[in-house]
């Protein structure tokens, strides 16, 4: 008897396929840049340049979001970014906030882990929502964006033609094929990329023989959301098997075949579900269920030796592929679309050279390899791929419920924000080496509460709330002095066409007659960032740290700003 499968309890949107002006099989407008791929990454792409007001063309090949099962976790990085490309509202409605998880060994528990999360911040460590929902919300907020973001449904790319001076593609709709040029390709186009293969490009890496079969069930249960793990649970043995609850009642279960199983056989839904109810029986969850999805999953850590090929940059599973374990897939791609969305819109603009675009690569390569080391320790702790690593893991389990030492050998090691420590665009390092506690040049602000006034009236927010897409000076004092040297920096900036934000950060109600202020309310701000009355901090547009200064001077500021455009 087959057994009832449930639809997910989500309707997607289709959308026909559209073509634009053409002369003679060629589109007539030429394009600043061409984006392939409408998923979570190349979405967030073109957000990203829609918020620095360059209009972008994005192609998929499908006519809605995604189906399946895909990614289902977005850290707090990721929703920062969200939120600079207007969308984190949908995430924070949707969404499924967790701030850890826990692991067992058989039928014991061996660790409870606890992810970063205090008053300081705004955003949860985590949120689970399906990737459909996410491309949706990210889809909705670019349908808003329609001045600047113009998205081909049903639009698949056919052919490259990557020059020294642009890109050509070949386009394939159900009405025609045409062309289009464009200065700059960004390639977020998956895991099997077409723009990878037609451009002659291989990833690296290692492959996993161990695989996992992913399944989606609908279960109404007030569990709350947690990453759970089991190691060789009762139900079953020799196995590991993870459980992510998301909206709408749909759960998320993986589990490892054992070796020697035949992965075909192992997916029909008479050899899937016994195991889902033995689990389900096991977790104590006794409500009616029904399978929605079966899937096949093999880990790879993977990645090209370099991000940009020319006019061509790739993206998210285009560039790399990492382990799902430590959720650092989606989020990672998202990362790259935030870094090359700001600097392929400067160079687009002209306001930086084209070597801009090299530190996108070297920054995101060197974060691949970061992900790709956490991901490959975690995989061969979940999924061991020899008897050496089983042997090991089997010790650290049965030892970790008695030595809470241990237990951090078994911590997933779940994905946070990166810093880009050797970046060619950091500078002023002579003077970052004076600061004993705060950011360093390459990492992300930390998040503080702030009083922020503007406009004559104040009102709560955090930190994050200050940045803008441009680079941003925060000034911190204590009320004294004059923003006026700040203010003809900010000038000297613009009639460059260079955006540049001033913020006054201060320990008092009194922010010395700033426009654009914020007042340290808590106390925690200056003792976190270790700044006095005039120090300051630079920060890029992707929210990264450029420079900092105990004593800084317009002088200098303006030279590393220049210095990164052109470096």
């Amino acid at each position: 008897m087959t057994p009832e499968f449930a639809p997910y309890p989500f309707t997607a949107k289709r959308y026909a396929a559209a073509l634009p002006p053409l002369r003679n099989g060629i589109e007539e407008k030429h394009r600043p840049v061409v984006v392939v791929g409408g998923g979570p990454v190349g979405l967030t792409t073109a957000l990203g340049l829609a918020n620095h007001g360059v209009p972008v063309v994005l192609i998929e090949a499908d006519d809605s979001v995604c189906t399946g099962s895909r990614a289902i976790c977005i850290s707090r990085r990721s929703l920062e970014i969200m939120e600079r490309v207007g969308a984190v509202d949908g995430f924070k409605k949707i969404g499924l906030p967790w701030t850890g998880g826990r692991s067992y060994y058989r039928d014991a528990e061996v660790l409870h882990f606890k992810m970063p999360q205090d008053d300081n911040q705004k955003l949860p460590p985590m949120v689970n929502l399906a990737q459909y929902h996410i491309e949706q919300i990210l889809l909705d907020r670019a349908e808003e964006r329609a001045d600047l973001i113009d998205i081909r449904w049903q639009t698949k790319v056919t052919a490259i033609d990557a020059r020294d001076d642009g890109v050509r593609l070949t386009l394939s709709t159900p009405h025609c094929d045409y062309e289009i040029t464009a200065d700059w390709l960004v390639a977020a186009d998956g895991g099997r990329s077409f723009v990878r293969e037609s451009l002659g490009q291989q990833l690296q890496g290692t492959s996993y023989e161990g695989r996992y079969v992913i399944v989606d069930i609908l279960l109404d249960s007030a569990r709350p959301a947690e990453r759970l793990a089991y190691f060789d649970p009762p139900c079953n043995p020799g196995s590991t098997v993870l459980v992510h609850k998301q909206p709408d009642n749909v759960w998320r279960i993986d589990y490892q075949l054992q070796e020697g199983e035949d992965p075909e056989a192992a997916i029909r839904p008479e050899n899937v579900l016994p195991r889902v109810a033995s689990l389900l029986e096991m977790m104590g969850e006794t409500g009616a269920w029904k399978p929605i999805w079966i899937t096949l999953y093999k880990a790879n850590a993977l990645t090209l030796e370099r991000y940009r090929h020319g006019r061509v940059m790739f993206a998210g599973d285009a560039a790399h592929l990492v382990p799902i374990f430590g959720v650092r897939g989606a989020n990672s791609g998202i990362d790259d679309a935030d870094n090359v969305a700001w600097k392929l819109a400067y160079v687009t603009k002209g306001l930086a050279s084209e070597k801009l675009l090299d530190s996108y690569s070297s920054e995101r390569v060197a974060a691949a390899h970061e992900n790709l080391s956490y991901g490959t320790k975690s995989t061969e702790f979940m999924a061991p791929p020899s008897f050496a690593f089983e042997l090991m893991r089997k010790a650290v389990l049965s030892l970790a419920f008695k030595h809470p030492q241990i237990r951090a050998l078994i911590n997933p090691r779940q994905t946070s924000a990166i810093t880009y420590a050797d970046s060619p665009l950091n500078s002023a390092s002579e003077h970052s080496a004076a600061f004993a506690v705060g950011p360093v040049p390459g990492a992300v602000l930390p998040e503080c509460p702030l009083v922020i006034l503007r406009d004559g009236k104040t009102h709560g927010g955090h930190l994050t709330d200050l940045l803008s897409p441009c680079f941003v000076l925060l000034h911190f004092t204590d009320g004294s002095g004059s923003p006026t040297a700040w203010a003809a920096l900010e000038r000297n900036m613009l009639a460059t066409a260079i955006p540049l934000r001033i913020v006054t950060l201060a320990q008092s109600e009194n922010c010395g007659g700033a426009d654009y202020a914020a007042w340290d309310s808590t106390g925690r701000l200056f003792p976190m960032y270790g700044a006095v009355h005039g120090t300051v901090y630079l920060v890029r547009p992707d929210g990264h740290v450029l420079a900092r200064w105990q004593q800084g001077n317009p002088g200098e500021i303006e030279a590393a700003i220049r210095r990164a455009l052109h470096v």
